[in-house]
């Protein structure tokens, strides 16, 4: 039987993460995120969410990502304040400027003259996983859609799920009547990945640390 002197010297399970860890992880997360985009960029790819949607208007037109990115989350960030609170809302908007300049800035640090689409969509989609891992596991999100399904959720029954699923649905929809199908397809394999990095390693009770 565990004594009552036990519980009270027993070390808590869950840290506080500091402040210099939070901002390490915000820049690691968003170099990351970044670079994936630039994979994705080159090899003309898209994924989910805000940031497959500005991939996708990139595609269409010919506006530089960053810009895009930043422009489609501005909408969000007052539901971010309502659903998550000022801090969530604070760390998302630092980390989609972060994102959004580090995508413009990026292809004048490195020339990619030409990239695999399939190794794109592979290392793209592990590169944006573990940088959504980092970002996520410190209390800070990229996309204003999954704030935007939260939100429907909670105010009007909306599953949030649901939600998602249709908006990926659209921009795909969308891709197809931009992109050769071969190009969906291996985009479709780069968000599995990503997809996966986050199902094994982000789960309730397996990361303690707090922001």
């Amino acid at each position: 039987m565990t004594k009552a002197s036990d519980a009270v010297d027993a070390p808590s399970l869950t840290e506080t993460h500091r402040l210099y860890e939070d901002v390490f992880a915000m820049l690691l997360g968003t170099l990351l995120v970044s670079i994936g985009i630039v994979l994705y960029t080159k090899a003309t790819l898209v994924t989910s969410g805000a940031a497959g949607l500005a991939l996708l208007l990139q595609a269409a037109t010919g506006v530089n990502f960053g810009v895009l990115f930043f422009a489609i989350n501005l909408p969000f960030y007052w539901l971010a304040v309502r659903r998550m609170g000022w801090r969530f809302a604070a760390r998302t908007f630092v980390a989609v400027g972060l994102v959004s300049a580090l995508t413009f800035a990026t292809p004048g640090w490195i020339r990619i003259e030409t990239v695999d689409p399939v190794y794109a969509a592979l290392a793209g989609g592990s590169l944006m996983g573990l940088g959504l891992l980092a970002l996520f596991r410190h209390r800070t999100g990229l996309g204003g859609v999954n704030i935007l399904a939260l939100w429907l959720q909670e105010n009007h029954g909306i599953r949030a799920g649901w939600f998602q699923l249709g908006v990926d649905a659209l921009i795909l929809l969308g891709a197809l009547l931009l992109l050769p199908w071969d190009k969906v397809l291996t985009s479709l394999a780069g968000a599995a990945v990503l997809n996966l990095i986050l199902a094994i390693n982000h789960k309730p009770g397996r990361y303690m640390g707090v922001s």
